[in-house]
């Protein structure tokens, strides 16, 4: 499969120069975004790479007019797995710390540094978005986008490669899980744009890559 995505350092370039159009040039800020890169760069990170990070900003760019803070929505993509272990919960409430470690330095207002960090202590569960949180909404459907475009097959091999621990029958059971209570949902996207752009595939893509589970097991 021919990889579409782009070149390590033109992604890396790409993705400072939009860290300081939304943080600053300040040089706490210039650390700041510097320490984010290194960490979504980290060497154990097979789908939480630098490349979700840059697909989950493009899917909030997408959304941005539904948000009611589209600039602490962009601040928490930033965040949102800025530190990742493998350990659902943990990461996101560490994330979320070091949201409110880092951003009063860039000199970021303490109500959006707020916002920020609750919003990444929301994406350890989707479903805990309440119905007005417009920001919540867009930061989730954003971080679900990958499930409704090109290249599911790809970023469903990454997750498995990140669970490489895991015995196939164990992943089978967790994954199968998480598919099912996903499309157990009314609507997988919270706002309209995004069930627009995303919905029907991705519910395609998740009953697909079921199938394919319960044949396996």
């Amino acid at each position: 499969m021919t990889d579409h995505r782009p070149p390590p350092d033109a992604l890396v370039s790409r993705l400072a120069g939009d860290w300081r159009a939304l943080a600053g040039g300040s040089p706490a800020a210039r650390a700041a975004g510097a320490e984010l890169i290194a960490r979504w760069a980290e060497p154990h990170r097979r789908y939480h790479t630098l490349h979700h990070l840059a697909a989950v900003l493009a899917a909030v760019d997408d959304l941005a007019g539904e948000a009611a803070d589209p600039a602490a929505v962009r601040l928490a993509a930033w965040f949102h797995d800025a530190v990742y272990d493998g350990r659902p919960g943990w990461d996101e409430e560490r994330s979320a710390q070091l949201v409110q470690a880092r951003l009063p330095r860039c000199g970021v207002s303490p109500g959006r540094v707020a916002t920020a960090a609750r919003l990444v202590r929301l994406t350890a569960a989707h479903d805990t978005v309440a119905g007005d949180d417009r920001d919540g909404a867009v930061l989730c459907d954003a971080d679900l986008a990958v499930l409704g475009r090109p290249g599911y097959d790809a970023y469903a091999a990454d997750i498995r490669r990140e669970y490489a621990h895991v015995p196939d029958d164990l992943f089978r059971l967790g994954r199968s899980q998480v598919l099912r209570r996903l499309l157990a949902a009314p609507r997988l996207y919270r706002t309209d744009r995004a069930r627009e752009l995303w919905e029907e595939r991705a519910r395609a893509n998740m009953n697909a890559e079921l199938a394919r589970l319960d044949a396996a097991g």
